[in-house]
């Protein structure tokens, strides 16, 4: 079977109404069946805009990024897309094709 996976990155202080985005994400991504998901928490990173997040003095964030990765079949993961747009504003979604190495 072909799969895919689909990698999105917010920032850890994006909402979606009083929930963290990622967390909507990953509901959103449960809802539709996928078969899994996983959120990271990245140390450190920067985007288009070249704001650097990282860890400050002692260990307070100024908002470290985020990924939610998600792996299924390539016509599930086109199907859910349309709402993922809808919910990231400023974030970026990736697809790539994967492949199991079992």
């Amino acid at each position: 079977m072909n799969k895919v996976q689909v990698t999105i990155y917010v920032k850890e202080t994006d909402m979606s109404g009083d929930m963290p985005l990622h967390e909507m994400i990953v509901r959103r991504l449960l809802h539709e069946g996928i078969a899994g998901a996983t959120v990271l928490r990245g140390t450190m990173g920067y985007g288009r805009h070249g704001q650097v997040h990282r860890r400050r003095l002692l260990g307070v964030s100024d908002d470290h990024p985020v990924l939610v990765i998600a792996v299924d079949e390539a016509a599930k993961i086109e199907a859910v897309l349309p709402e993922l747009r809808t919910l990231v504003h400023g974030g970026l979604i990736t697809i790539q094709d994967v492949r199991d190495a079992v």
